[in-house]
């Protein structure tokens, strides 16, 4: 079983830029692809980023390609989304995901283990 706990949300200004962290326990975090999603008030929660087991390999919704970054910490078992540019429509919950898998995949379904979340509101 694993354990995910985000942390790094925050109210934020219109281009500026926060790190969200997740750390897990209770797995072996190598084992695991993570992923980041989000939902925003009455919509559903959508895919944001992807990162291997390595971290070698990384995928990103189109929304924020060149803003965000997802990048892991093997030794810390810590997956990290950076994120610049930051723009109201980006004002949501942010929740990480661990997926027992090898390829990288943006449908909800695989990932097995979740955060709560954390919330970033960003304002204009």
């Amino acid at each position: 079983q694993v354990q995910l706990v985000e942390s790094g949300g925050g109210l934020v200004q219109a281009g500026g830029s926060l790190r969200l962290s997740c750390a897990a326990s209770g797995g072996t975090f190598r084992n695991y692809a993570m992923g980041w999603f989000r939902q925003a008030p009455g919509k559903e929660r959508e895919f944001v980023a992807s990162v291997s087991r390595n971290g070698e390999l990384t995928y990103y919704a189109d929304s924020v390609q060149g803003r965000f970054t997802i990048s892991r910490d093997n030794a810390k078992n810590t997956v990290y989304l950076q994120m610049n540019s930051l723009k109201p429509e980006d004002t949501a919950v942010y929740a990480c995901a661990a997926y027992n898998g090898v390829q990288l995949t943006t449908t909800q379904t695989p990932y097995a283990y979740w955060g709560r979340g954390t919330q970033v509101t960003v304002s204009s």
